[in-house]
């Protein structure tokens, strides 16, 4: 389709391995972002608990966002899958502290993940392109 643009390169993982899927792709004023687990830049999963993963993640879709000069204002719809319902409060607690004031549409349910991850999210956002 021509008139989706893809944002980034292949994401890696630890094993080195190209993953078959693009950050971000702009499809005309929206951006959507493929959904981000709490790795690092080098690949490997960030230890800890709820609180640390999450805000690992919000730094993964802040930079996915920025591949289509977007931040996190710009998002107007949040997908967000937990490994443990149990970790719902304080997701929460770190989320509110993630986006301050900003409160995009979301859906939040309890999945079990690809990865040894308690938490994945994607994100949609919504930024006009300059003409």
């Amino acid at each position: 389709m021509s008139s989706l643009i893809m944002l980034g390169s292949e994401p890696n993982s630890s094993d080195r391995q190209i993953r078959p899927f693009s950050p971000a792709v702009r499809a005309g004023d929206f951006v959507f972002v493929s959904g981000q687990v709490p790795v690092q830049a080098s690949g490997e999963l960030v230890i800890g608990g709820i609180e640390a993963q999450t805000r690992q993640v919000f730094e993964n879709l802040r930079h996915a966002l920025a591949l289509a000069d977007c931040t996190l204002d710009d998002v107007c719809k949040i997908s967000v899958w937990l490994q443990d319902a149990r970790d719902f409060g304080a997701f929460n607690r770190i989320y509110m502290e993630c986006l301050g004031q900003h409160r995009p549409a979301r859906s939040t349910v309890e999945s079990r993940l690809m990865i040894d991850a308690r938490i994945e999210m994607d994100v949609t956002a919504y930024k006009p392109q300059s003409t």
